[in-house]
């Protein structure tokens, strides 16, 4: 028995709102990442008085293997990462390390004396947006480690700050440092200026 004219139009009717409802709430999948973002909360404040003299820009390739043995040692697997790494290390002295006697004027005769803390690192960074792993893989019977990246990044800082210090970083940030703060310091009218630095 065909619908009453006025029961079929009332089913288009509510057909054509349960279409127009669904096109107002449905929302495409779009693929892509998405960055949600959550509150930050300032955990420590340090006043700082840090003056960097020297920076080395490094780069480097870290090889990480994991070595597995399985099998009372019969199969031998591993998990390895070959990590390119890219950062800058900057060297300097902490001003805020000047202790009692270190800073000696004589405004009469237009003297002055000073002796700086050592020089010593003061960061090393990497660039993330420079450094990239090259290679990740990982054997059929391997165990994959999700930290092993990280272990390369920490091994990465370690080993580029060692490349700093044994390119002489901070005997050039001493050097610089001691240069600087004189210029400075005859800037005020002092003729005569010695600057020096504390041994580590």
């Amino acid at each position: 028995m065909p619908l009453p004219r006025a029961a079929l139009a009332a089913v288009l009717v509510v057909a054509a709102l349960a279409v127009l409802a669904l096109a107002l709430v449905w929302r495409p999948f779009e693929p892509g990442t998405t960055l949600r973002a959550t509150p930050s909360v300032v955990v420590a404040v340090r006043d700082l008085a840090r003056l960097e003299t020297a920076e080395y820009h490094i780069e480097r390739i870290v090889d990480l293997r994991d070595r597995q043995s399985l099998l009372f040692g019969l199969i031998r697997t591993q998990d390895a990462i070959l990590f390119v790494a890219v950062g800058q290390v900057t060297a300097g002295v902490d001003l805020a390390e000047l202790a009692d006697g270190d800073v000696v004027v004589d405004q009469a005769r237009g003297t002055a004396s000073v002796t700086l803390p050592p020089a010593r690192v003061l960061s090393t960074r990497l660039d993330n947006d420079r450094s990239w792993v090259y290679a990740r893989t990982t054997d059929i019977l391997a165990q994959r480690h999700e930290d092993l990246e990280t272990r390369a990044r920490q091994e990465a800082e370690r080993t580029l700050e060692q490349a700093a210090l044994d390119g002489g970083i901070l005997e050039r940030a001493r050097v610089n440092a001691e240069r600087t703060v004189a210029t400075f310091v005859r800037s005020l009218g002092y003729a005569a200026v010695t600057v020096t630095s504390r041994t580590p």
